[in-house]
């Protein structure tokens, strides 16, 4: 792994840069910002959601440093400084993201000796994180889900035919175009990516091929599950929906309102809301 410093000076509180990490994925790279505590015993490894780069989870990662954890932001692959950037040509898609997940893991070996290692997603990085603890589940110590859930159609109560409709016009332009080109929707993204999402949205149920499905109820780790608050893309039973399937798990179930945080929330406006969540997480904390 390759690291240097990132171009930001450090803030005000005179919190320091991140570093950035380089993941060789062979021809492709992935990049991690490190945002570390060389006392912290935890490290959190946070995965992003769909088309948001890393660094949009910076005063998120302050927050996580100022409660005493370690943090590490990987860029999903295509997205921020991760390469290769979704063409007509990238054939990638939730298998390889699940597997970049292992990748990162793997490559962060050094930061995460002598620590536990808690796995958090946002929304596709969740998914991401649940297929790679699927498949390998004694890898990490904990998982923790903010916003995420299957967007499957009939979870969303009185706009679900619309929901339907969007995640078939969705699949429809990206097969079509041979990528995504983001009209309105998660950035440009993969034919690959969008094709899986979209069977998701379908079925309620991770694509076949990826041999997932069956193995998360054999998930026995602990698990929070953080719903926000007028969340747009994932809405609580959605959440509700996913976690469900995790029969194994000890799920520890919570969602953060508007009042809790002190500010408006949304899909992407919870990662202001640092001081509730990292109560929730103190909380929640494997011992």
């Amino acid at each position: 792994m390759q690291q240097r410093p990132h171009a930001r000076e450090a803030d005000s509180a005179g919190a320091r840069p991140p570093v950035e990490a380089i993941v060789d994925r062979g021809t492709d790279r992935l990049t991690v910002r490190l945002y570390d505590l060389v006392s912290s015993r935890t490290l959190a490894v946070i995965f992003p959601a769909m088309g948001v780069p890393a660094s949009y989870y910076e005063r998120f990662a302050v927050s996580l440093n100022e409660a005493g954890m370690a943090v590490a932001i990987a860029d999903l692959r295509g997205t921020g400084n991760s390469t290769p950037k979704p063409s007509t040509r990238s054939r990638y898609g939730y298998d390889d993201l699940a597997a970049d997940v292992g990748a990162v893991l793997e490559t962060l070996a050094p930061q995460r000796e002598g620590r536990r290692t808690i796995l958090m997603g946002h929304s596709l990085g969740g998914q991401a994180c649940i297929m790679h603890v699927a498949r390998h589940p004694e890898s990490v110590d904990g998982l923790v889900l903010i916003a995420v859930g299957l967007p499957y159609w009939r979870t969303y109560g009185r706009q679900r035919l619309g929901v339907y409709g969007v995640v078939q016009g969705i699949s429809t332009v990206s097969s079509a175009l041979r990528v995504w080109p983001g009209w309105g929707f998660g950035g440009r993204q993969a034919r690959g990516v969008m094709q899986d999402w979209a069977y998701t949205g379908r079925h309620g149920l991770f694509p076949p091929h990826l041999r997932v499905e069956e193995r998360l109820a054999d998930i026995t780790l602990p698990v929070l599950a953080i719903s926000v608050d007028d969340d747009q893309y994932t809405p609580a039973p959605t959440m509700d929906f996913t976690v469900g399937k995790l029969t194994s798990a000890k799920v520890t179930r919570a969602h953060v309102s508007t009042a809790d945080a002190g500010i408006p929330l949304d899909h992407f406006k919870w990662v202001k809301a640092g001081r509730a969540i990292t109560a929730l997480l103190r909380d929640w904390m494997p011992r």
